[in-house]
C-alpha cells in the first residue's frame, strides 16, 4: 500500500481519537466519544494489517476471535459497580502487549529466540546497528527499555490495584524505607535500562529490567488503600499510555504513537486534577506514598451526644414539602447498588413538583467519573448531574440535601480544619443547606479515617442502614403521602 496513503489515513484515525476524547469530557457526547474513537482504531488496525507484507492472518484471525469472546463476556457480564476494576484490569493488558512487543522485538533483532528460561539469560553477541545506524540504534534500545519496563510496572500496579478494589487484597504492603525503597527499585531498573542500550546482547540486563519494573509496579501500588484507587488508575492509566507510545516508536507505527501519546497526556492531566481534588501531591502518587499527616482527632468529642437520626419516613415528610432536593451519591451508593433506586426516588419527587439535581464530586467512588457512569446506568438525565464548583454556590438555596455514602467530600474540616490531613481538599459544601439527610451504616470514617463534623450538625439527620434499602422506604412513603 502507497505509504502517502497509510499515513493519511493513520491522521484520519488520530483525528478521531482527538475528537473521541473531547466526547469522552462531557457525560452528554461520551458514547459518542467512545464510539468514534473505537472507529478509530478500527481504522487504523485495518491499515496496519493491509501496509504489511509478509504476514500469518491465521494467528491474527484466532486473536481477534479469543479476544472477541472474553471481551464481549466481561462486558456482559460486568457490573458497573465494578466498573473500576475493570478499567483497572484494561491499564494492565495494556501495559503487558507494550511489554510483550517490546521483548518481541529486542529478541528478533538480535536473532535468537530463547527455548528456556535458561537461555533467557545468556549473553549475545550482538551487532548494536542491528537495531540502527548510530544514534537511531541507541534511541531504539532506549525506547525498548523503557517499554518494557513502564509496561511491566502497569501490568503489576494495574493487578494490584484490580485485587484491592476487588477486596481481594485487603491488606497494605510496602517496601522497607517506603518510596525511598521505590526509588532505589526505580533507579536499579534504569541502570538495567542503560546497560542494554550499551551492550545489546547483555540479556541478563534485560531480564533484570523486566523482573525489576514487576516488582516496582507491586511495591507502588501495594501500600495504597483501596480509596485512593481513582489517583492511582488515573496515573497507571497514563503509563499504559506512555508505554504504547513508545512500542510505536519500536514498531515505526505513527497512529500507536499518537493514541499512546493522547491516552498518557491526558491521564497524566487527569492525575493532577484527582491530586487536587484529593488535596494529595503527585510526587507522593508517583512513589506509592499517600500524604497523611495531622493530629489524630477523637471521634468521641465530635459526635457525643449531638447526632440526631431519622428513619426513612420521617425524611420523606421532609422531601414531600421541598422545593429544591439536591442528592450527592459516594461509594456507599455504588457499594449498595442503590442508583436505580435513587433514580426511582428522585422520579416520585419531582412528580411532587420537586426541583432534583445531583452534587457531583470529581474523586467521588474509586475512579473518575464513577458516579457519572453508575447514575448514567439508571438512565438519570445527563443535565441533572452537576459537577461541584456550579452545585457549590447553590447548597444556600436548597432544603434538603440528601448524601448517600459519601463521606470526605462532604467533611468540613477539609475547608474549616487548618491542619487536618484533608484541609484544602475541595468538597462539596452540603452543610450550608437547610437540611442535611445523610445514608450511611454507621458513623466509620472515609479512607482520611476522619470523623465527619457535618453528621453531629443540628440540621443534620443520620439515616443508618443500607443504602438502597433506605431510598427504597423513602421512596414507598413518599408515594403514599
Amino acid at each position: 500500500m502507497n505509504e502517502n496513503i497509510v499515513n493519511f489515513v493513520y491522521l484520519i484515525a488520530g483525528v478521531l481519537f482527538i475528537l473521541g476524547i473531547k466526547g469522552l469530557t462531557k457525560p452528554k457526547t461520551a458514547v459518542r466519544g467512545n464510539m468514534l474513537s473505537a472507529l478509530g482504531m478500527l481504522i487504523a488496525v485495518v491499515v496496519t494489517l493491509l501496509n504489511m507484507n509478509t504476514i500469518d492472518y491465521s494467528y491474527i484471525v484466532a486473536g481477534v476471535l479469543v479476544g472477541s469472546i472474553v471481551g464481549s463476556i466481561m462486558a456482559l457480564r460486568i457490573q458497573m459497580t465494578s466498573m473500576p476494576q475493570m478499567v483497572a484490569l484494561l491499564n494492565g493488558f495494556g501495559g503487558g502487549a507494550s511489554l510483550t512487543i517490546a521483548l518481541a522485538e529486542y529478541y528478533t533483532k538480535l536473532g535468537t529466540t530463547p527455548a528456556s528460561f535458561a537461555e533467557l539469560l545468556n549473553p549475545v553477541v550482538a551487532d548494536s546497528a542491528a537495531f540502527g545506524a548510530g544514534p537511531e540504534g541507541t534511541v531504539a534500545l532506549l525506547a525498548i527499555g523503557l517499554t518494557v519496563l513502564i509496561g511491566a510496572l502497569t501490568l503489576t500496579g494495574s493487578l494490584v490495584a484490580f485485587a484491592k478494589l476487588q477486596e481481594l487484597m485487603k491488606k497494605s504492603y510496602g517496601l522497607p524505607g517506603g518510596p525511598i525503597g521505590n526509588a532505589l527499585f526505580l533507579i536499579a531498573a534504569l541502570v538495567a535500562v542503560a546497560l542494554v542500550v550499551v551492550n545489546p546482547g547483555n540479556v541478563a540486563a534485560m531480564v533484570a529490567v523486566v523482573a525489576l519494573a514487576l516488582l516496582l509496579g507491586l511495591f507502588l501500588v501495594m501500600p495504597i488503600g483501596g480509596a485512593d484507587m481513582p489517583v492511582v488508575i488515573a496515573l497507571l492509566n497514563s503509563y499504559s499510555g506512555i508505554a504504547a507510545a513508545l512500542a510505536g516508536f519500536i514498531l515505526g507505527n505513527t497512529v500507536l504513537i499518537i493514541a499512546g501519546s493522547l491516552v498518557g497526556t491526558s491521564g497524566l492531566i487527569l492525575t493532577r486534577i484527582m491530586c487536587v481534588a484529593m488535596n494529595r501531591s503527585l510526587a507522593n502518587v508517583l512513589f506509592g506514598k499517600m500524604a497523611a499527616g495531622g493530629e489524630t482527632i477523637d471521634a468521641d468529642e465530635v459526635y457525643a451526644g449531638k447526632v440526631t437520626s431519622a428513619q426513612p419516613d420521617e425524611v420523606a415528610m421532609l422531601l414531600e414539602t421541598a422545593q429544591r432536593v439536591v442528592i450527592v451519591p459516594g461509594y456507599g451508593m455504588a457499594m449498595a447498588q442503590a442508583q436505580h433506586a435513587v433514580r426511582e426516588l428522585a422520579d416520585a419527587m419531582e412528580a411532587k413538583g420537586v426541583e432534583v439535581e445531583y452534587g457531583i464530586h470529581p474523586v467521588a467512588g474509586r475512579m473518575p467519573g464513577h458516579m457519572n457512569v453508575l447514575l448514567a446506568e439508571a438512565e438519570v438525565p445527563y443535565d441533572n448531574l452537576v459537577e461541584m464548583d456550579r452545585i457549590n454556590p447553590t447548597f444556600e438555596d436548597t432544603d434538603v440535601v440528601i448524601v448517600i455514602g459519601a463521606n470526605d467530600v462532604t467533611n468540613p474540616m477539609a475547608r474549616d480544619v487548618e491542619g487536618s490531613p484533608i484541609y484544602g481538599m475541595p468538597i462539596l459544601n452540603v452543610d450550608k443547606a437547610k437540611t442535611v439527610v445523610v445514608i450511611k451504616r454507621s458513623l466509620s470514617p472515609g479512607f482520611a479515617g476522619l470523623p465527619n463534623p457535618l453528621f453531629a450538625m443540628d440540621h443534620t439527620l443520620m439515616v443508618y442502614g443500607d443504602g438502597k434499602k433506605a431510598v427504597v422506604e423513602m421512596t414507598t412513603a413518599l408515594n403514599q403521602a
